[in-house]
């Protein structure tokens, strides 16, 4: 009888066991996201630091001054083009940003060399952490997007060349607008694309001053704060930040 009943109490516990050990390993596989869309800006994807490091090899010791100066500018004449109402794109604007840094810092550009400088904003690779991230996200079922102040042939193009193309959903260049971030009407691209609220879409920055735009807009946001770059005083927070991809994970699908 003993023997009898132990075996039966040992069948009745692997019956319990094949039932709940399946079912934990499919909830922990299947996390509930918070938001239905993640919309990223490029660079929590894209790596930049590899046009630094083509700005060194050409202009040995003036690498790092010539981004300094030349990313300022590329971002100030986007806006106030905007601003004046007098719209180029990106990748002209990048370009009048690199003739402008040139010439302060008195350096000869030639044609080669612009075309190598140029030629990189649409070659960049991914972080390490994009693609197991980006898996992760597409199996619990998130709606992926970019929303890029860059052309939508650059990023295509960066896509293509870091083996990402058909990964997102949308690809969105705020040039549709003929504007930049964080003009209003570029953020509501990403509404009236995947047709959600704004509640329901994460928008993942960055720069600082892409976060506060995003949550000027409404959106709920997170930054992707990958150079410990201190925080823009506009009076505006991200909901959550990290320094990379599996910190925007954890805030994404939490448990």
């Amino acid at each position: 009888m003993t023997c009898h009943r132990r075996h039966f109490l040992e069948l009745a516990a692997g019956s319990v066991l094949a039932g709940v050990l399946p079912f934990q390993s499919l909830a922990a596989e299947t996390r509930q996201p918070r938001f239905k869309a993640l919309v990223f800006d490029a660079f929590p994807i894209f790596d930049p630091r590899p046009i630094g490091a083509l700005a060194e090899s050409l202009f040995p010791g003036q690498g790092e001054a010539l981004m300094n100066v030349w990313r300022t500018r590329q971002f100030e004449y986007q806006w106030l083009r905007a601003l004046g109402g007098q719209y180029i794109d990106f990748l002209q604007a990048t370009d009048d940003g690199l003739t402008f840094a040139a010439g302060q810092l008195r350096l000869t550009v030639s044609s080669a060399q612009r075309a190598q400088l140029m030629a990189a904003w649409t070659n960049l690779q991914p972080w390490p952490d994009v693609a197991s991230a980006i898996g992760q996200l597409r199996q619990a079922g998130v709606r992926l997007a970019f929303l890029s102040n860059m052309t939508a042939g650059a990023l295509s193009d960066g896509l293509r060349a870091a083996r990402l193309d058909g990964t997102f959903e949308a690809v969105i260049s705020t040039e549709r607008v003929r504007s930049y971030k964080p003009d209003p009407r570029a953020y509501q691209l990403g509404i009236d694309t995947l047709g959600l609220r704004k509640e329901e879409i994460l928008f993942v920055a960055f720069a600082g001053w892409d976060v506060a735009g995003a949550k000027w807009f409404g959106y709920p946001t997170f930054w992707v704060n990958r150079t410990n770059a201190p925080a823009e005083q506009l009076g505006a927070t991200a909901d959550a930040t990290g320094a990379d991809l599996a910190a925007l994970l954890r805030f994404v699908l939490p448990g």
